[in-house]
This record gives structure tokens, sequence and C-alpha cells, in this order.
């Protein structure tokens, strides 16, 4: 080999080297750039002006939409929990980068960061949208209590990034969730009327009444206390809805009216869906004064049906035995001998040969 061939293959080695050196060097400093720089540039800037988020992960897609200073969700036509899409949304915008990963597609599943439009995809996708401008990313895994695997869309880098994201695509998850709010202290009766038990009322004839009155009550019987129906006259008082739908045509088998002491009249019809108790509202108003009020609550309640907890919806309905003394023992012990068809203290003739 000449002389000038080993100089040419010795400079273009060191060619080679160099290039390698300055390409480690520039990755090096591309990390160092990337370190807390914000993953959604812009948007930190643009909170207040986003009209649109829309959440999808594998069937579930939530639209939460801005009009007129509020949110809504779109798949429910009800307002949304305002306080936790303003937290989302400068969450997102504060998103910064803590460490690259993975740039392989195959690796993006541990992350959680695959397109959400593959099989088993497990992470969330997020797409803002404000006036001329747009912002879509994958939520991934949590990693820790801190941050989170995300991956801009599009991209091949996915990051490990700050804060860590409370994303849901269930649409039910960003509802508003409380439903009516009437407090104790301005009923003043109400009339339940269930399928399977006797209908009563309770009563309270002024505001300054401590307690609530109950009628009729069965001859031979009392309430368990005083304040004894004082629960079902707070059974309107922070009612959370879980879920809501359009109203089914399924009859109801419970009937509560609350009727408060400024004239509003608030009828509570439930029913039972195999586990999930149901609800329909309506308001009227028998004084001038109310009517404003149970003009926006039948504009809220109209055509729906809400799914609700089923504590409340015994609070709601609860059946009168609920509120009296139990029967003492020796007249269960009757009750409970005096089967049809046998008179109690009935004895049973043995057979004789």
């Amino acid at each position: 080999m000449s002389a000038r061939r080993v100089v040419a293959l010795l400079v273009a080695g060191l060619a080679i080297i160099a290039f390698a050196i300055w390409l480690s060097s520039l990755r090096h400093l591309e990390r160092a750039t990337l370190t807390g720089d914000l993953v959604l540039p812009g948007l930190e800037q643009a909170v207040a002006s986003v009209t649109e988020l829309q959440l999808h992960r594998l069937e579930q897609h939530a639209t939460l939409l801005a009009a007129d200073g509020a949110w809504r969700v779109k798949e429910r036509d009800w307002p949304a929990d305002a306080g936790r899409v303003r937290r989302l949304l400068l969450d997102l915008g504060a998103l910064n980068v803590v460490e690259e990963k993975t740039r392989l597609p195959a690796n993006y599943p541990a992350l959680g960061v695959e397109d959400v439009s593959t099989p088993k995809a497990s992470g969330t996708q997020v797409d803002i949208r404000a006036p001329g401008r747009s912002w879509s990313l994958i939520v991934g895994k949590p990693s820790g209590a801190k941050s989170g695997y995300v991956r801009v869309v599009n991209t091949p880098q996915s990051l490990l990034a700050a804060p860590a994201l409370s994303v849901d695509a269930d649409p039910k998850s960003w509802l508003e969730r409380t439903l009516i709010d009437v407090p104790l202290e301005r009923v003043r009766e109400i009339e339940v009327r269930l399928a399977d038990a006797p209908a009563y009322s309770a009563l309270r004839a002024k505001k300054e009444d401590a307690h609530f009155s109950v009628t009729p009550l069965p001859k031979g019987r009392e309430l368990n206390g005083p304040g004894a129906a004082d629960s079902l006259g707070a059974a309107l008082s922070g009612v959370m809805l879980d879920d809501l739908a359009p109203a089914a045509a399924a009859p109801a088998t419970a009937h509560t009216l609350v009727r408060t002491f400024d004239g509003l009249e608030v009828t509570v019809s439930g029913r039972k869906d195999g586990a999930r108790a149901l609800i329909a509202l309506s308001a009227h108003a028998a004084e001038p004064t109310a009517a404003a009020e149970a003009d926006k609550l039948n504009a809220r309640f109209k055509d729906r049906e809400f799914a609700i907890a089923d504590y409340k919806y015994g609070a709601l309905f609860p059946p009168l035995t609920e509120l009296l003394k139990p029967l003492p023992e020796r007249k269960k012990s009757a009750a409970k001998a005096a089967q049809p068809g046998k008179p109690a203290g009935a004895t049973v003739p043995l057979d004789t040969p």
C-alpha cells in the first residue's frame, strides 16, 4: 500500500471519529437544552383562550367545550367541573421535560405512549384547541407521584415530564356533580309515597321548630326519637350525581315531594335499574318568589334521569318503618307465629293411631 493511500485512510478515519465526537457532543447539548423545557410551548400563555379539550382512550371519548365563560361535557350536555378542567389546563401548560426516554416505537408500550389507535393502547390522547393553535399529547403511565411519561403526537421522542397529569376519557368523570342543594333550614314539609309501603308526611309548622312531626303513624307505634325525620328534611341537601342520561320510559316506584317555606316545591321520582339508583326531578313554584328558581331547576332537570349513590337514594325514599321504634320482641314473635291459615298460638295436633 502506498504512503499516499495510507494518509488518505488515516484522514478519513480521523474525520469519522471527529464526526462521532461532534454528534455525541451535540446530543448531550440537546439533552441539556431540553431538560426543563415546556413540552407544549405556547400553551401556558394560551390557557385562558382554550375553547376545546378532547380526551380519547380505547372506546372512551370525552369532549369539553368552553362557551360563555363556562365548560360543558358535550357527550352528556351537562356542565363540566370547571375547577378540574382548569387544573388540567394549567398542568398541561406548565408540563416540563424531566428526561428524554425512548424514540423506538417498539418500546412505547412500556411507557404507555403508543398511538391510541393501536390495539390495547394504554395511554390517553389529549387534544387542546385555541383560536389559531392546537396541541396534541399522549399521556402514558405515571412515574411516581410527581411525574409521568408523555409523547407529543406525531413526534418520535418520548419524555418523562412533570407535573403528573390526571386525565380520564370517561365523560362522566368530568361532570359537575352537584345536582341540587336545598338545605334543611328551608324545608317545611316532605311527602313520601312508595309502591310497597304506606305513604306518610313530615312537617315543620314554623322555621323555628327543631324537628319534623310525622303523620300518620301506625296504631301503637312511635317515632324512634324526636329527630327521626330530620334526615329526611335534609335529603335534598347536597345531592350529587354519578352520571346522567335521557329520561327513560320506565315507571318510577318511589316519589318524594319537598316543600320549602319560601314556596319552592321539588318532586323526586325514583326507580332501581339493577344496581343503579336513578331519579328524575321537577320543580314548581307555589309562590311567585320561587318562580325564577323553579324555572332554572326545570331547565336543568328537563328530560333527564340521574344516577346517584345508593345511600342517597335510600335517604330520599325511606319507608316509614325506618323512622319508628322497633316492635317489642314479644309482638314480633306473635306476628311471626300468625302465619296465613294458622292463627297465632294455634298448635298442630299429633297424629293418633
